[in-house]
């Protein structure tokens, strides 16, 4: 199997020189360059072809919330992570908004770092712990009411099953609550994010509660 290809961007170097030398040493990953800021970033692309870039929140010139967006649109095959000391709102959601598909807090274990950069370059959603708990906990502070893009295209099982995922339940509770097996609600979900062109359940979450991805 190929390594994962990995863009370190942080602008402390220590950081980038620590990152470097924890991945380096994992036989599914490469690192392939590294950038101290967004701008940088995006220089280095061509010339790396990450498979995942591995994105500071806060950096001078460009943020890691702006490079997502950025690498969002424009090279849509690269995987970001932010991996950052902060926790607030604004950094995660907007990092999740903007495309990101993992944020982790600094510190986390080796263990889960190295973990969430293959699973990243799968094309998984990767939160740490913390991160996770305070999505679930604003999801379930936010029912998902109303209409919102692309409702129209689901069927009225499928509704239930979308809503109930972003109030945070587990396919087991579903499957409890609407009388179903898992497998029916794995197939539902399916269905769900192929319909709204979604990759995964946090950005099913995302849409439902109005906080678009």
């Amino acid at each position: 199997m190929r390594a994962v290809r990995v863009l370190l961007v942080d602008d402390q170097e220590l950081m980038r020189q620590g990152l470097r030398k924890l991945l380096e040493i994992e036989d599914g990953i490469e690192i392939v360059g590294e950038a101290a800021d967004g701008l940088a970033a995006l220089e280095a692309i061509g010339e790396t072809r990450p498979d995942v870039a591995l994105v500071d929140a806060r950096m001078p010139r460009m943020d890691g919330v702006e490079l997502i967006g950025r690498l969002a649109a424009e090279h849509p095959h690269v995987a970001a992570i932010v991996l950052s000391t902060f926790d607030e709102d604004h950094y995660i959601f907007g990092a999740l908004r903007a495309g990101a598909v993992g944020y982790l807090l600094k510190d986390s274990s080796p263990e889960d770092l190295v973990a969430a950069v293959v699973r990243a370059g799968r094309g998984e959603t990767v939160l740490s712990s913390p991160i996770a708990a305070r999505l679930v906990a604003d999801l379930r502070r936010t029912p998902a009411h109303g209409a919102f893009p692309g409702e129209e295209l689901l069927s009225a099982r499928e509704l239930d099953v979308a809503r109930m995922v972003a109030a945070g339940a587990a396919n087991r509770e579903i499957a409890a609550r609407l009388h179903i097996t898992e497998g029916t609600v794995k197939n539902h979900v399916s269905s769900v994010l192929r319909k709204l062109g979604l990759r995964d359940r946090t950005q099913l979450a995302l849409r439902l509660t109005g906080r678009r991805t």
